[in-house]
């Protein structure tokens, strides 16, 4: 995936139009490795994905 993409991929989420998995699936990257993304540019991960993401990682 480009930069680009995930650029929009990232934007849509934070502006609430995508959730964490739509996201995920557009950019074609895990959803724990996208929360990673997210939080690395600074981009909080919303309540309803850190459940979701903190489930995948503990099982």
């Amino acid at each position: 995936m480009s930069y680009r993409s995930l650029t929009a991929t990232l934007t849509l989420y934070r502006g609430g139009t995508l959730t964490l998995e739509e996201a995920a699936r557009q950019s074609d990257v895990p959803p724990v490795e996208l929360a990673a993304e997210l939080r690395s540019r600074g981009i909080p991960v919303r309540e309803e994905a850190r459940a979701d993401v903190t489930e995948r990682t503990t099982t």
